[in-house]
């Protein structure tokens, strides 16, 4: 969001199961993409997480996480469709050889993802209009996981998108051992609990504005989903109706984590 534009300011307070979130947020008063949304709502989820973060160190525990630890980079990473949409224009921005390059390792990921027997039940997560299940999620989840396959996006185990990453990747921290993290389903690993999951907020976002499913792509379909449908990404909105709406989202979400 350019920040030449006129801007309007709110102060938020939003209460998190780990504490009250406060937060002053512009967006501008002109009309703004549902991409254009996504740093405000990851910067309000990443201060959520802190609230998370301080009350688990003054437990006494620490972070173990580290740069060019990727454990967590195999996992299967939920890109919601406003982000999936942000990450296609990060890929089309880059550079030639780079790009194709970033392109090679997506065909090599579903090569491996269809080998596996996987490609189905995943490509039905990004693109059926079905509403997916823990159940259904559950085995895909260990089954991909147990590939060790890493994310296209990862580079010499670093992450090649940092700035860009999706929400899941930034609501993963760990206080148990570093090591543990090599094998997230038999280990005990302590995840710092997420106040709330921004990409499950975009995704409900994504639904109130254009209905279907609240949906979550898995990371390696997320340019194909995107390719499809990035028409619609030219749908706009007033920025004050549009924060309103994630709001809104953020709200109904956390209405249902509720005890």
């Amino acid at each position: 969001m350019e920040s030449s534009t006129p801007h309007e300011s709110y102060n938020l307070d939003i209460h998190t199961p780990a504490g009250h979130l406060t937060a002053s947020v512009a967006v501008p008063t002109g009309f703004i993409l549902i991409t254009d949304i996504i740093p405000l709502m990851q910067s309000l989820g990443e201060q959520a997480h802190q609230l998370a973060i301080d009350n688990t160190t003054q437990t006494g525990a620490t972070i173990s996480c580290q740069k060019g630890c990727a454990a967590c980079c195999r996992m299967m990473i939920p890109v919601a469709p406003p982000e999936a949409l942000a990450l296609l224009s990060v890929v089309e921005a880059l550079p030639s050889p780079k790009k194709e390059r970033l392109l090679e390792r997506f065909q090599a990921a579903q090569r491996t993802l269809r080998e596996a027997g996987l490609e189905e039940g995943l490509q039905r997560l990004a693109f059926s209009e079905d509403q997916g299940t823990d159940e259904e999620l559950e085995p895909l989840n260990r089954a991909y996981y147990a590939l060790r396959m890493p994310c296209p996006f990862l580079e010499d185990e670093i992450c090649s998108i940092y700035e860009q990453r999706p929400s899941a990747c930034r609501e993963l921290l760990v206080t148990s051992p570093a090591e543990l993290c090599q094998d997230l389903i038999r280990n005990p690993i302590q995840l710092i609990p997420s106040p709330f999951r921004i990409g499950t907020v975009l995704s409900k976002l994504w639904t109130d504005c254009y209905q279907g499913p609240v949906r979550l792509i898995p990371l390696p379909y997320a340019l194909d989903w995107a390719t499809v449908y990035k028409t619609q990404n030219t749908r706009t909105w007033a920025g004050p109706e549009l924060l309103s709406r994630a709001l809104d989202a953020a709200a109904q979400y956390l209405q249902r984590q509720s005890p």
